[in-house]
Formats: structure tokens, C-alpha cells, sequence
């Protein structure tokens, strides 16, 4: 089976283990102190998948060098680029920006946990299965909103951007946009770029853009399925192909550079430097080949 157009998940199913797994990474950098989402662990654990329940209460994901060092780094990456995109949102906030927006929310809890200027709005974009069961999940755990939230059922391949209008989104205002783990497969090529170029329409001169990306080289794609047949051998029915359009996309930054953005493109190194955390292992060429860019970007 392969990625068809139209197809839907939630957080247990399909694309949507993707977005549970990034709630187990931030739960996991919660517990190490690399970034604070309280709320992740109760998510992962309301999704109610097994295997990403024991990933959390298993020692050795909690501590350097565990039986699996893939798992290990896999989840340190995810957390790094969390708190990365925390101090970016952070900062844009500080420079006066006060109309934000995160493509592919996922289980996201920032509009929670993160500090936002009186007069801000958050509009978070997911699939109506990860947003309905996320707002019942934070409901039941009576969470407080920091900010003013809306949420949207949509699927980003579709037009979510006059959904987006409708609910009061202002395209003459400043923006920040993030979208975290969604360009790296998980649209097909036409979308990603349909969707690039729709935040750059209504993007006001000032509006700040991070994003991870992956190209899907033959290495990467390699790696790729040999972490998700980790997965499989957990009892999870999933496979690379049920995830990701593994084809050959255009380039962020150069796509979002010929649009007028001015753009910063970083690897993981730049991307824990950024945060202030220098590496306890060296990093290597290959592990640098194989894990996403970091981007960031300015109208």
C-alpha cells in the first residue's frame, strides 16, 4: 500500500504515528530537560499505542547509550528542533509578531505551554482526526490556553487557506508560520509546493517561516525503512510507503528563495548550536547525510 490522495489518520493510525511520535520525543526531551511539554506524555499515552508507551518508561531511552542508539538519537533530534521551534516562535513573538500559524499542528501543545503577547491568535492545521482527539485529550486534563487558539480540520493537500481566511486569519498582518515534521515526505510534491506558495501569498513583508526538510536520497530512504521495520517488529502494521511520498521534490530554500524569501538552512550541528547545546558525541558526515535540514526564513 502507498500514500493516495484523500487518505485520513489520526494519532494511531497511518501518517498520525508520526505526530504521536513526535509527542513521545517531546516527552522524552521533557524528561531531560531539553524543553518542557507537559502534556506530551498524556497524549502518548491517551493515543494508546504500546510500543510508543514503553519508549517513554524505558530507562534507556531516559539515558545515553540505550540498546537502541537509532531509537536514542532519533527522539534527541525530534526534541532539539522542539526547542528550537519554541525560541523561534518565542522570538517572533518578542519582534512584535502576533498572528501565528502551525501547518501540520500534530499533537503540538505550544499554544499551552509557551509565554505569547496579549492579542496573539494560534491557528493550528491537522487532520480532524489529530484535532478532535487532541482537544478532548487536553479537555479532560482541564489545560489552560496561554494564547488565543483556533483549530482546523483540514487536510493540507486541499485548500486550507480559505479555511484558514474564514476563521479570522489576517494575510495583512505579520505571521510566523512553522511546519514541523510535514516537509519531509508526508505531502506529495504538487501539494508542497502549492502549499509554499500559498504561505508566501498571504505572508505580510516581516513574516517569519521554519520548517525541517528531506530530499529522500537512496541513503536516506534506506535508513528510513530500516526504522520503520523497527517499528513493525514492535507489532506496529506500518511501513515507509504508508507515511511518505518517497519521490523527488523540489528544494525548500531555493523554492522559498525564488518566492523572495530570504532564507537560513541549517544542519544538525548548527541546529544544537542554536539552541546552545554542543554535542556529546561527534556528529558524523553520514549521521549529518541522513537526518533533515533545519530552515528558517524572513519575507
Amino acid at each position: 500500500m502507498v500514500r493516495e490522495d484523500g487518505d485520513t489518520w489520526d494519532p494511531a493510525t497511518g501518517v498520525g504515528m508520526t505526530a504521536t511520535f513526535g509527542a513521545v520525543a517531546r516527552a522524552v526531551g521533557t524528561n531531560k530537560g531539553l524543553l518542557n511539554d507537559p502534556f506530551a506524555e498524556p497524549l502518548v499515552r491517551a493515543a494508546g499505542v504500546e510500543y510508543f508507551i514503553r519508549v517513554i518508561e524505558d530507562e534507556q531511552y531516559a539515558a545515553d547509550g540505550g540498546e537502541n542508539p537509532l531509537m536514542s538519537g532519533m527522539l534527541n533530534v525530534l526534541a532539539v528542533h522542539g526547542r528550537f521551534l519554541d525560541e523561534f516562535l518565542t522570538s517572533a513573538a518578542r519582534a512584535g509578531i502576533r498572528q501565528a500559524v502551525n501547518l501540520g499542528s500534530g499533537l503540538d501543545t505550544r499554544a499551552f505551554r509557551l509565554w505569547w503577547p496579549p492579542g496573539t491568535r494560534v491557528y493550528e492545521l491537522d487532520q480532524p482526526g489529530v484535532v478532535d482527539f487532541k482537544d478532548q485529550v487536553l479537555r479532560r486534563l482541564d489545560a489552560k490556553l496561554t494564547t488565543h487558539r483556533c483549530t482546523l480540520g483540514v487536510d493540507l493537500r486541499g485548500d486550507w487557506l480559505t479555511a484558514l481566511r474564514r476563521v479570522g486569519f489576517d494575510p495583512s498582518q505579520r505571521t510566523v508560520w512553522i511546519a514541523e515534521n510535514i516537509l519531509v515526505g508526508y505531502l506529495p510534491p504538487d501539494a508542497q509546493d502549492r502549499l509554499l506558495r500559498d504561505v508566501t501569498m498571504v505572508s505580510a513583508p516581516g513574516s517569519w517561516f521554519a520548517a525541517d526538510h528531506l530530499p529522500w536520497t537512496p541513503v536516506q530512504l534506506q535508513e528510513g525503512h530500516a526504522f520503520i521495520d523497527g517499528w513493525r517488529q514492535q507489532g506496529l502494521d506500518i511501513d515507509l510507503s504508508k507515511l511518505t511520498y518517497t519521490t523527488e521534490f523540489r528544494s525548500v530554500p531555493e523554492n522559498l528563495m525564488a518566492n523572495g524569501w530570504q532564507t537560513t538552512d541549517r544542519d544538525l550541528i548548527e541546529l544544537r548550536a542554536a539552541v546552545g547545546l554542543a554535542s556529546r558525541r561527534r556528529i558524523s558526515p553520514r549521521d549529518l547525510a541522513l537526518t533533515p535540514r533545519y530552515l528558517t526564513a524572513t519575507s
